[in-house]
């Protein structure tokens, strides 16, 4: 980002150079953008049939009081059961490597590879709390649906624990200084981010479901 200039109006010949010395970088694409085009209503039918069939899933989600719907616990191999989810994972490899380009990693002749694929249905009332991805190097969030009023994805600044006494932000200030950052994405979209940045899910207050299908990347 450009240098910030400020002048200080009793020295007016003083300049200051102000820069960001490190970033937090959010990839926010079309699904469709790279691979072949995913029919949204397809995906969508397919994660609510797969909701409904998978008893060891909805178990879990009752005995660990999971609001709604995941299959992160009961199916790792979404991909090779339905088709549908096999395509999405050829879009979303595509889509990591541009990410992984971006962001300048050295990957030394390994490669990052899927290692989780799971679906997501949010019910109204449903939250997901603040958490990160241990063990992957890039996660992300693609979208299925997304009733109007539904929440946004919430990320957290990752130096908030060492801030201490700092001040709050004021509400105007830019956006890449704020604590957190609410992005709102529609369906058919896809948001990629480094896995250790905390993210959570706020209430969902709309009436309908909030689908959605999350993964992660590891460096093999």
């Amino acid at each position: 980002m450009p240098l910030a200039k400020l002048t200080n109006p009793k020295y007016p010949s003083a300049m200051a150079n102000i820069s960001s010395l490190f970033a937090t970088r959010l990839y926010h694409a079309s699904l469709s953008e790279r691979g072949d085009p995913i029919d949204p209503s397809e995906l969508e039918a397919s994660c609510l049939a797969i909701a409904e069939d998978d008893e060891a899933g909805q178990r879990w989600c009752e005995e660990n009081d999971y609001p709604g719907y995941t299959s992160y616990a009961s199916l790792d191999d979404l991909p090779w059961r339905f088709p549908i989810f096999g395509d999405l994972q050829k879009a979303l490899d595509a889509h990591v490597a541009g990410f992984a380009e971006d962001l300048a990693f050295d990957l030394d002749g390994r490669v990052l590879k899927l290692n989780a694929l799971w679906i997501n249905i949010l019910p109204e009332g449903g939250i997901h709390t603040a958490h990160i991805h241990p063990h992957s190097v890039i996660s992300g969030t693609t979208y299925v649906a997304m009733p109007e009023g539904t929440s946004a994805i919430k990320f957290e600044d990752p130096r908030l624990a060492m801030m201490m006494a700092a001040p709050t932000r004021r509400a105007d200030a830019p956006r890449d200084l704020r604590p957190f950052i609410y992005e709102q994405p529609k369906v058919g979209d896809v948001l990629l981010w480094e896995s250790w940045l905390r993210h959570e899910v706020p209430m969902n207050f709309a009436e309908a479901d909030r689908i959605s299908v999350s993964f992660n990347y590891g460096w093999e």
